[in-house]
C-alpha cells in the first residue's frame, strides 16, 4: 500500500485492556444490553437538531479525557496545522506546505528502538525477508518508529510487533510482486492470489495440501505474510482475523487495477484514480488498532456504514499523504508512476505545480471529512469501544503524517514553493 521501497516471543493480548479515554467514557457511557445471552449496543443518540459535532468538541472527543488525574491516560492529540505556504521552500523535515494534519509528539525512544530490533531479528533470522544488498533500504524505512508513531496506546513491545511485522509484510510484497524489486503487472494476479492463501489458508483434499503448504515458503512476501498472520491470529479474535483478510483483499484487488492500468497504458480519471486508492491504500493498518491497543470493536460495530465511511475516509486521506510524499521519487525512478499529482497533470490539462497543490486541497476535503464524520459518529454511539477505535484510527492518521513528513531517508518535497 503506496509506494514505499521495501522494508524489509509471542504476542500477548490482554483482552478487554481499558487504557485511557476507555476508562475516562465507560461511567457516562451507555451499556450493553444482554438479549439471548449475547452483549448488544443501544442504538445511536440522535443530537438535536442533526448537528454534526466540529471544532472544540472534535477535539474534546478525539483527544480523550481531560482534567485533575487524566493527563496520562492517553497521547493528547494536538491541535491541526496546514503548514504554511509561503514563498520559502520547505526544508528537508518539513510538512508539505498547506497540508492540514496533526503534529505528533517524537515517538518514544525505547520503544522505536527495540521495535527496530526485534522487527529485523525476525525479518533475517524468521522469514528471510530481504537479501543483504537491501538492508539500508530496510533499515532507512524506520518501521519501529512508523509504528510506535502510528499506535500510541498499545500497551506493550509485543502489541506494537502485531502491526509491524503485518507492515513489512505487505510492504515485501508491494516491492516484489508490483514495483522495483522484480515486480510486474504481467501474472500479477496468479502471485496474488497464492499470497492472499497465507492469510486465508486453502481448505482442500489431503493430497494437495501438502503441496499448498510447502508454496508458503516459495518467496519473501509469502514467508513474511504466513508469519506475520500467524502472530497477529494469536493475539486477534476470529471477528478482527477475518476483518484483516478482508481488508487485504480489498488492497490486492487494487494492486490489480492499477497493473491493469499499467499493462494497457491507461492513465485513469481522476475519480477513478481515487477508486482505486480506495482499495490500494493503507486500510488494512489502521483497521487493526484495536488488535494492537488490546481490545476488540464488536463485529457489528464495525460493520456499521458509518464505521466503515469513517474508516475509509481515513485510509483515503492517509494515502494521499503517500502519493505527495513520494512524489519526486516516484518521478525520478524508471517508468511511469501514477500517482495523484500526475493523473490530475493529466487529465485536467495544468501544471505539475498546480497539480500537485490541488492534491493538496483533496487531502485537506478527505481529513475535514474524516474528521466531522468520526465526532458525529462518535456522538451519535457513545459506547466506549467506539470512541476508543476512533481515537485509534486519528492517532493512525497522525503517526502516518509524522513517519512520511520525518523520514529524510525516502522522501523529499518538489520544489513548488
Amino acid at each position: 500500500m503506496g509506494r514505499p521501497p521495501h522494508s524489509s516471543g509471542r504476542p500477548c493480548h490482554a483482552r478487554g485492556h481499558q487504557t485511557g479515554f476507555t476508562a475516562g467514557v465507560a461511567a457516562s457511557a451507555p451499556q450493553p444490553q444482554r438479549r439471548g445471552g449475547r452483549p448488544r449496543w443501544p442504538g445511536p443518540r440522535r443530537p438535536s437538531g442533526g448537528a454534526v459535532v466540529t471544532g472544540p468538541a472534535l477535539d474534546q472527543i478525539l483527544r480523550g479525557p481531560s482534567g485533575l488525574g487524566t493527563a496520562g491516560l492517553y497521547p493528547g492529540r494536538p491541535a491541526a496545522q496546514a503548514a504554511g505556504t509561503g514563498a520559502a521552500a520547505p526544508k528537508a523535515g518539513d510538512p508539505v506546505p498547506g497540508l492540514y494534519h496533526h503534529p505528533v509528539p517524537e515517538p518514544d525512544a525505547e520503544r522505536v528502538a527495540e521495535v527496530g530490533r526485534r522487527i529485523k531479528l525476525w525479518a533475517l533470522e524468521e522469514v528471510q525477508l530481504y537479501p543483504p544488498e537491501w538492508e539500508d533500504q530496510f533499515d532507512g524505512f524506520a518501521l519501529g518508529r512508523y509504528m510506535v508513531a502510528c499506535h500510541p496506546d498499545a500497551p506493550g513491545i509485543e502489541h506494537l510487533m502485531i502491526a509491524t511485522r503485518l507492515m513489512a509484510a505487505e510492504n515485501a510484497l508491494d516491492d516484489c510482486y508490483c514495483e522495483d524489486h522484480g515486480g510486474s503487472p504481467v501474472g500479477l494476479g496468479g502471485r496474488l492470489l497464492m499470497a492472499h492463501t497465507a492469510l486465508d489458508p486453502l481448505h482442500t483434499v489431503q493430497e494437495y495440501h501438502p503441496e499448498w503448504e510447502q508454496s508458503l515458503h516459495a518467496d519473501a512476501p509469502r514467508r513474511a505474510y504466513r508469519s506475520a498472520m500467524e502472530y497477529f491470529t494469536r493475539a486477534a479474535t476470529p471477528s478482527q482475523a477475518d476483518r484483516y483478510r478482508h481488508d487485504m483483499a480489498r488492497l490486492h484487488l487494487g494492486y490489480l487495477a492499477e497493473a491493469a492500468w499499467s499493462e494497457t497504458d491507461h492513465v485513469p480519471e481522476v475519480w477513478e484514480y481515487l477508486a482505486m486508492r480506495q482499495f490500494n491504500n493503507f486500510r488494512p493498518c489502521p483497521t487493526i488498532t484495536d488488535t494492537v491497543g488490546g481490545y476488540e470493536l464488536p463485529a457489528d460495530l464495525h460493520a456499521l456504514p458509518a464505521m466503515q465511511r469513517v474508516i475509509a475516509l481515513a485510509s483515503n486521506a492517509t494515502t494521499i499523504v503517500n502519493d505527495l510524499y513520494s512524489y519526486t521519487k516516484e518521478l525520478a525512478a524508471p517508468g511511469r508512476h501514477l500517482n495523484l499529482p500526475v493523473v490530475i497533470a493529466e487529465r485536467e490539462r495544468t501544471t505539475d505545480r498546480e497539480a500537485y497543490l490541488k492534491a493538496v486541497e483533496v487531502h485537506n476535503e478527505l481529513m475535514h471529512a474524516f474528521e466531522a464524520e468520526a465526532a458525529a459518529l462518535a456522538a451519535n454511539w457513545p459506547a466506549p469501544p467506539v470512541v476508543r477505535f476512533l481515537r485509534g484510527v486519528a492517532a493512525w492518521v497522525d503517526g502516518n503524517h509524522h513517519w512520511h513528513q520525518t523520514n529524510t531517508y525516502r522522501y523529499t518535497l518538489p520544489d513548488f514553493w
